[in-house]
């Protein structure tokens, strides 16, 4: 009796080490794309209809999706190896690519300069960009409005030494610049629009002339290199997501104002003062890339020169 026990027992254990070995075969075998998206933009559209999600089943990928708040903390998490992907402007992957951060230039958006810009309260007295001298100006350090500013200051012939930075995420931002604590705010699209439409907010400088403002996709170089069938999936799930909202800005609006808890109408304008048609990265989206982290090296906001073209997937098309 008592072997027969020590069988059943035996079989039981054995049977749960199997079902054991299954599931851990089953989760070793899970392939995991993990996205990092902001409140806005390309991305969010393409996790709100799922369309993502269906192209990827067919070759055995799921994806998880993580929001930033910028793109500074969402590159600071693919540094880490907590997201595999990601969209940001220009300036954050200059920064984490100086600090080392794996990363690679997977594709880009089409120049968006009226996208961004330096804005005053309305009633400010401030009227030109030499205005700024010996003002506060508020911004997301490490942002794409930080390029955005150093050309504006370059162009009004201030320095950035002239100025007084105040570095803080969108939404304390715009509490400061409300409250008039500080002079003026470097911002993107939506905050942009939600701002010269809430509150009447003056643009003092877009990037029109000065910066391009691309958008950027970008990758963890480990994943990029090991798994190119479903980053192309990706990249051409984006591109679907783009002619669409390009066709449709009303109606994707209307799809992302409640996510973002900014009204269509507002998105709208946003929306149509972006770019849309995702391609791979050629000489001049480098070179003006390149420019920009040869600047903030300049600035010594760069602990050491960085070469662009060393984290571009496949090198320039």
């Amino acid at each position: 009796m008592s072997f027969s026990l020590t069988r059943r027992t035996f079989g039981g254990i054995a049977v749960s080490l199997l079902a054991t070995s299954a599931a851990g075969r089953a989760f070793a075998q899970e392939k995991v794309i993990r996205i990092g998206f902001q409140k806005y933009g390309t991305l969010v559209l393409l996790k709100g209809k799922g369309l993502l999600e269906e192209k990827l089943a067919p070759i055995g990928w799921s994806v998880k999706w993580t929001e930033f708040p910028a793109g500074p903390q969402l590159l600071e998490a693919l540094n880490v190896g907590a997201v595999d992907f990601g969209s940001t402007g220009e300036a954050p992957p200059i920064f984490a690519q100086a600090a080392g951060a794996p990363l690679v230039y997977v594709a880009h958006e089409p120049p968006a300069p009226r996208g961004e810009a330096i804005l005053v309260p309305k009633d400010s007295p401030i009227q030109t960009v030499a205005d700024l001298k010996g003002k506060k100006v508020a911004l997301n350090k490490g942002s794409n409005v930080h390029y955005l500013l150093v050309k504006a200051l370059e162009e009004a012939g201030v320095g950035y030494d002239e100025i007084t930075t105040a570095f803080l995420p969108p939404a304390d931002a715009r509490a400061a610049f409300e409250q008039g604590s500080v002079d003026a705010w470097a911002i993107w699209d939506p905050f942009q629009a939600a701002a010269e439409v809430a509150i009447e907010a003056r643009t003092l400088r877009n990037g029109e002339g000065i910066v391009s403002n691309h958008q950027f996709y970008l990758g963890a170089r480990d994943f990029v290199e090991a798994n190119a069938e479903p980053l192309d999936v990706l990249v051409a799930a984006i591109g679907e997501i783009d002619v669409w909202t390009k066709a449709n800005p009303t109606a994707a609006a209307e799809e992302l104002a409640p996510s973002v808890g900014i009204p269509a109408e507002i998105l709208t304008v946003a929306l149509e003062r972006q770019s849309y048609g995702i391609k791979a990265l050629d000489e001049k989206v480098i070179a003006e890339q390149q420019s920009i982290a040869d600047t903030f090296h300049k600035l010594g906001l760069l602990p050491q020169p960085i070469s662009i073209a060393d984290a571009v997937r496949g090198g320039a098309s």
